[in-house]
């Protein structure tokens, strides 16, 4: 039996699922990052981005209601591994001045996945002609690239001097 060609939009579907299996990952795991952070920049960096999150999969879930389907997680294994690196610098690192870096790097690889998924979900919502999926999707990238830059200011003027600075 011959195999039905996989189009665009199932492309899409398959792919916004395993982006919201993501976000929900990060709702679980930013507290703990959040805990275990030492800088309060930090700790405030982690809250912010929890709340943001949280908008984050309620606007997946409306994206879902514009292409009739009801949300659903798909396993996504590049974020697993992601949240198991994190997990692994808050172990080995916990209590060493280095501990808020890691943490730090750790998020901004997150936020990297992030916006490569979503600036891909984004052109391929306009090419499949759902503007107001894209224009969510965009508004949540715009929101992914701050928080970007937010985690890099931390990095710079904070959280890497102090690494750097107990040795």
């Amino acid at each position: 039996m011959a195999k039905e060609p996989k189009t665009l939009d199932v492309l899409f579907h398959d792919t916004l699922k395993d982006v919201y299996f993501a976000e929900h990952k990060i709702v679980a795991t930013l507290p703990k990052m959040n805990d275990a952070a030492q800088s309060k920049q930090l700790k405030d960096a982690f809250t912010k981005h929890l709340a943001e999150t949280k908008v984050h999969v309620e606007r997946l879930e409306e994206v879902f209601k514009i292409i009739g389907k009801k949300p659903e997680q798909k396993t996504c294994d590049a974020m697993m591994g992601i949240v198991k690196e994190g997990a692994e610098i808050m172990e080995e690192y916990a209590g060493t001045p280095a501990l808020d870096a890691g943490l730090l790097a750790a998020a901004q690889a997150v936020e990297h996945y992030e916006m490569a998924r979503y600036g891909t979900l984004r052109t391929w919502a306009l090419e499949l002609g759902m503007k107001d999926a894209a224009k969510l999707l965009q508004t949540t990238l715009d929101e992914e690239q701050a928080t970007d830059i937010a985690l890099t200011s931390i990095a710079t003027k904070v959280v890497n001097q102090n690494a750097e600075k107990a040795a």
